[in-house]
């Protein structure tokens, strides 16, 4: 089926879709401790019911209640096998968890997550004790614990994933680890594991991103917790705003610790007017201009920013995007051939894009690639065409934000099944 989205945003108030990365690493915690922990306005996307998934497998009782879920923990695993989706998280995270357990545990997933590779995930379950196999370095990955702790070295080169899963199932150890990591990526994500794991009773030592000390022994405590905003599907919702008519996006915490906050600072140096208070951020309709960002530390808001830059006056550079190659798809190579196909001006160098902006397109026929953000990216770049854009694979955005395409008609966008009135 296509999708047909048309308009612009109307400046109307919509609240940013709850945190996956931060729901992820909620139902991790709570699976490892005693007692039930109740998580309110949890993310329900693909990514954070497989989550809920493989705690469930490994022995945690989940209710889903209206606005709450209710988990249960204890790592009394009920399968030899889970399954982690497409999230890449997913694998690393709960492949270190499932090594705290004696016994041997498959690890698998669907789609694109089965051409990622995971040989680094055995290399650093092992060096921490645990035995791990993979299929040639990819997946199904097999693990079998205990993790004994101790000392090891990590590549952060690549991903902060390896890193959060070891912070993560490491405290239940018998003795206290020392991880000495090189050149790490994504240094907030490390953050947000730390938030998670001391709101859950469990600490970590942290020496400028370098050194880590976890003592072992350690216990996770049950605990109320709110997942927090997800900045990375908010930083969409902005930038359709700032193209469109402006935007109020609640629910964002101003003090967060995601990445994907650089989105603010991003639309201020392409011009625009922008309001933040301690939970929302408010987007004015201004003239906006060519901008140049770096987003290495920041992969995710690269397909917003490509679709930003459409609207932009003159040239817009968007750096550090070598890791595009290793997401859902080669994103660098899907938003230009798929924004070229809408009659923008845009070139991929691998290490960057170059997007030219100003003139409203004709619009088209494009299609996701199965990636969610290249999903969103292509809807709100409809802003900036003169007839839309025709999306196929549009419900990749299940993935991450499954609620988008109610919340950019909410905001006064037009979206429509092909044959049918509404999605």
């Amino acid at each position: 089926m296509e999708l047909e989205i048309s308009g612009s945003f109307t400046g109307a108030s919509v609240q940013a879709p709850p945190s996956k990365s931060v729901m992820q690493r909620a139902v991790a915690a709570a699976l490892m401790a005693k007692g039930t922990s109740t998580l309110f306005i949890p993310s329900l996307c693909n990514d954070s019911l497989a989550a809920i998934g493989m705690a469930q497998a490994l022995g945690a009782t989940v209710a889903r209640e209206d606005s709450r879920v209710l988990i249960t923990g204890g790592l009394t695993p009920l399968s030899a096998s889970l399954d982690a989706g497409e999230s890449g998280l997913g694998v690393r995270l709960f492949s270190a968890v499932a090594a705290t357990y004696s016994g041997w545990i498959t690890i698998n997933g669907t789609g694109t997550v089965l051409k990622r590779p995971m040989g680094e995930v055995v290399k650093y379950l092992t060096g921490c004790g645990a035995m791990a196999e993979s299929n040639n370095g990819f997946l199904p990955l097999r693990v079998k614990g205990p993790l004994s702790g101790g000392r090891a070295f990590l590549d952060g080169t690549s991903s902060s994933q390896f890193l959060t899963g070891l912070l993560m199932a490491l405290p239940l150890a018998e003795v206290s680890s020392y991880l000495t990591v090189d050149s790490l990526s994504s240094r907030s994500y490390i953050d947000i594991t730390i938030e998670v794991m001391k709101h859950f009773g469990v600490t970590v030592e942290n020496d400028n991103y370098r050194d880590f000390y976890i003592p072992g022994k350690q216990r996770y405590s049950n605990t109320d917790f709110t997942i927090e905003g997800d900045w990375s599907g908010a930083a969409f919702l902005l930038v359709a705003g700032a193209l469109g008519r402006g935007i109020e996006v609640t629910n964002l915490r101003g003090a967060s610790f995601q990445p994907d906050r650089q989105i603010i600072d991003s639309l201020k140096l392409a011009g625009s007017d922008i309001v933040t208070t301690d939970d929302s951020v408010i987007v004015k309709p201004v003239p906006l201009k060519g901008f140049t960002v770096d987003v290495s530390g920041a992969p995710d808001l690269a397909p917003p920013l490509v679709a930003l830059a459409t609207g932009c006056q003159g040239v817009s550079v968007i750096t550090g995007t070598e890791r595009l190659r290793i997401k859902e798809s080669d994103r660098g190579e899907a938003l230009e051939r798929e924004f070229r196909k809408l009659g923008f001006e845009i070139t991929n160098r691998g290490t960057s894009l170059i997007v030219k902006g100003g003139s409203r397109v004709k619009g088209g026929r494009c299609e996701s690639h199965g990636d969610h953000r290249i999903s969103m990216a292509l809807s709100v770049a409809a802003a900036s065409s003169l007839n839309g854009v025709t999306l196929s694979g549009y419900d990749a955005v299940a993935k991450s934000y499954p609620g988008f395409f109610d919340d950019i008609r909410q905001c006064g966008m037009e979206v429509n099944l092909i044959g049918d009135e509404k999605i």
